[in-house]
């Protein structure tokens, strides 16, 4: 189990040059005061063990919420397209899963009850959302409960898994928070294995920012080919879409020479066109200017929520839907890229409906982020 990890507190500078590195080189170990999830990992004979049944951690995570009103029923639109490669599809999840230290503290959700914000009820909301879905890939957004929960949790069930923190998390300035929030990817080890894994910090005009990305090259174990795997999250508010312009312009550049040099590496036959998946709390409405970088973008990709629409132009009406003191928010901030000439879109899990959903909006005792999942199943094409 390789896990890709950068350090959490110590000095600055080695946290900077932490967020650089690629697989290549080791990676510092998580803190050594991590505590281990006890709802989830007991020790035996002196080590964690975590339950490696996904089925029985499902049925654990339920029977921890049955109090809960019933969870928000998504049923997945299958598309027929059908030019692409014979096998089971890829199952992606995009998913800003709202950091713990943020939902207690800064992040002011007027209309969600202090008990729905509680660690003990979200993370079993949390797994048993990726669980039902059962994901090969897993990108996710706000993650400061990675080293004690789900790096752990997920690895029992044959994850393997990339973290970077934020250099300056936001979760560090909340008392009695777990450390900062960053972006992680977990894949499936039973259907890919790792090529190459980095984590980014993005800059804007050569100056580093506080957002990062993890990056991981991919090859899937039943076909044979390789995919490249973003997971982002760019600056938040308005007033800020010129740095959010920027930041994607970089990861953009990051991408491109990724894939130029994947392609030109020595082993064995070169692939000249890795598929690129890029997932992503953006932070952008699709008329901003970064949206447009992205659909512009030379590497020919498009977003797959689009295909929910009728004309297959037209993103979600919203994939978050908060109350803040400022009032309401209803917004598509996140988006799955993906390389429309390599891979196919085969299923895309539909959004709740505003009356699933509730008059009071997200979070709530039925989900336990402010933003919805995305979840989308994709092929090679042949």
């Amino acid at each position: 189990m390789e896990t890709m990890v950068c350090p959490m507190g110590g000095g600055a500078t080695r946290l900077y040059s932490a967020l650089t590195q690629t697989s290549s080189s080791p990676l510092p170990l998580p803190p050594a005061d991590t505590n281990l999830d006890p709802d989830f990992c007991k020790e035996k004979k002196g080590s964690p063990v975590c339950p490696p049944d996904p089925v029985e951690l499902l049925r654990q995570c339920e029977e921890a919420l049955r109090d809960r009103p019933p969870r928000l029923h998504r049923t997945f639109i299958h598309l027929g397209d059908g030019d692409g490669a014979p096998g089971s599809p890829i199952r992606v999840m995009q998913w800003n899963i709202l950091a713990q230290a943020l939902g207690e503290g800064l992040d002011s959700f007027v209309r969600c009850p202090l008990e729905a914000l509680s660690w003990s009820r979200r993370k079993h909301l949390i797994l048993e959302e990726i669980l039902t879905y059962r994901p090969h890939i897993v990108c996710l957004q706000e993650v400061d409960h990675y080293f004690d929960t789900f790096q752990p949790v997920l690895a029992s069930m044959g994850y393997s898994s990339s973290f970077c923190p934020k250099p300056w998390s936001p979760c560090l300035d909340v008392e009695g928070n777990n450390g900062p929030d960053g972006c992680a990817l977990f894949f499936d080890q039973g259907r890919f294995e790792l090529q190459d894994s980095a984590n980014i910090r993005l800059s804007a005009m050569r100056i580093p920012t506080n957002q990062v990305a993890v990056v991981n090259t991919l090859r899937c174990r039943t076909t044979g080919r390789s995919v490249c795997v973003a997971v982002t999250h760019l600056k938040a508010r308005s007033g800020w879409e010129w740095l959010r312009s920027a930041q994607g312009s970089d990861l953009l550049r990051h991408l491109q020479n990724l894939v130029q040099k994947q392609a030109g590496a020595p082993t064995g036959d070169p692939e000249p066109d890795i598929p690129l998946l890029i997932c992503g709390d953006f932070n952008a409405v699709p008329t901003e200017e970064v949206y447009r970088r992205f659909s512009t973008s030379p590497l020919g990709l498009d977003s797959a929520y689009k295909k929910l629409s009728q004309d297959g132009l037209t993103e979600p009406q919203y994939t978050t839907w908060k109350i803040r003191p400022t009032g309401e928010c209803c917004s598509t901030l996140d988006y799955i890229w993906y390389s429309q000439d390599t891979l196919r879109v085969d299923a895309v899990l539909e959004m709740p409906t505003e009356e699933q959903i509730g008059p009071n909006r997200l979070p709530s005792f039925s989900y336990p982020s402010d933003h919805l999942s995305l979840v989308c199943d994709f092929s090679f094409k042949e």
